[in-house]
């Protein structure tokens, strides 16, 4: 029975890491204070937070029949950073709109999100969801089903707090990004029994998977604010390549990182034998002796990871992996601040984001 046990308490705690991965960009564009650098121009994260905490309070979600609607208002009130649909206020608020107009299309997003997360958990058997007991554990699988559909329709549903020609566009763009969010999970899930997969399609797992919802929901924001097609499309494109350094750069810290201020186990991607960034470079550029080493490293799961860790990283390091993904995060982030730079906006507001993106290259946690 402990060993039981024990396989299945590292079951769970293998799917949660996989969670806090997805969100690491978010969590740590939280912390991440704007007002450090003195900016006169934007609000402190906190103060959208707040903004947006006030607007879901006063939504009237928990209404008949409960059994639909009570899980959808549990969801959304388990908690988070709220970083999506801060990511459209500031983004309004860049565009030199009063953010508070873009409320419900960050709502919309927010809804979405926890639409993805109840459906995700029920994929997952995930017994936990920020540290609460599931939806689906809650009610049933049935009611966690029926409630994430209701959630995708009611996030619809908040873009007609807009004009039609505002409604239009951000239907649109919520309707491919919706798509490619749910592209990515399935791609992230045969990755789990393929062994053949190729840089390419791991990048495109990561951007539909994350990164796609990071840009819309600034390029929403952009939407509201009534700003050009020029910068719409250049404030997603930042989002976009942002998001995707910021998962590659978690990729390398996954097995690079300091212990002591990661914040999570170090080779938690080796221990689960996921195809990262890194994996995949090593096999591009292993010999065959190497090659063959690795891809026996990864065929197994041991109760003491220790010397498999270390001979992965040694791999890493050899073949020449571990320069390759820092240069592909230099160059993801490159591309962001080359798209900021065309960006029709203050030069201080163009700082800010800037910033951001410098201590995202520089971070070591």
């Amino acid at each position: 029975m402990e060993t039981l046990n024990t396989k299945i308490v590292s079951k769970v705690f293998l799917k949660i890491y996989s969670k806090l991965k997805v969100s690491a960009f978010l969590s740590y564009f939280v912390n991440f204070k704007f007002e450090n650098l003195k900016s006169t121009v934007m609000l402190p994260i906190h103060e959208y937070q707040e903004q947006f905490l006030i607007y879901l309070e006063s939504q009237n979600i928990a209404k008949e029949p409960k059994n639909l609607y009570q899980p959808i208002d549990y969801i959304l009130q388990l908690g988070g950073k709220r970083i999506r649909p801060v990511l459209t206020l500031m983004t309004a608020d860049i565009f030199d709109a009063d953010y508070k107009l873009a409320l419900p299309a960050a709502m919309a997003v927010e809804v979405f999100h926890n639409f993805s997360l109840v459906h995700d958990d029920i994929m997952d058997d995930a017994p936990l969801r920020r540290g609460k007991v599931t939806v689906h554990e809650k009610w049933n699988i049935n009611t966690g089903i029926l409630s994430g559909d209701a959630m995708l329709i009611l996030a619809y549903q908040y873009f007609e707090n807009y004009q039609p020609e505002t409604f239009r566009k951000l239907a649109k763009l919520f309707s491919k990004t919706a798509l490619e969010v749910c592209e990515g999970q399935q791609y992230d899930v045969d990755f789990e029994t393929r062994n053949d997969v190729t840089i390419p399609e791991y990048l495109k797992m990561v951007e539909y998977k994350t990164a796609v919802l990071v840009a819309a929901a600034m390029k929403m924001g952009a939407i509201v604010a009534r700003s050009s097609k020029e910068n719409r499309g250049l404030i997603y494109d930042f989002g976009l390549n942002l998001g995707l350094a910021f998962q590659l750069q978690d990729d390398y810290l996954d097995a690079f990182g300091n212990p002591e201020t990661f914040g999570k186990q170090v080779g938690g991607d080796i221990i689960e034998n996921k195809k990262t960034y890194l994996y995949l470079k090593a096999l591009e550029f292993s010999k065959p002796a190497e090659k063959e080493q690795l891809l026996q490293l990864f065929s197994v799961k041991l109760d003491d990871n220790t010397d498999k860790i270390a001979a992965v990283k040694e791999i890493f390091n050899a073949t020449g992996a571990s320069k390759a993904t820092q240069k592909a995060i230099e160059e993801y982030t490159l591309k962001a601040f080359e798209t900021l730079e065309k960006m029709n906006i203050s030069q201080e507001k163009k700082e800010v984001l800037k910033a951001f993106g410098e201590n995202l290259m520089e971070r070591k946690v």
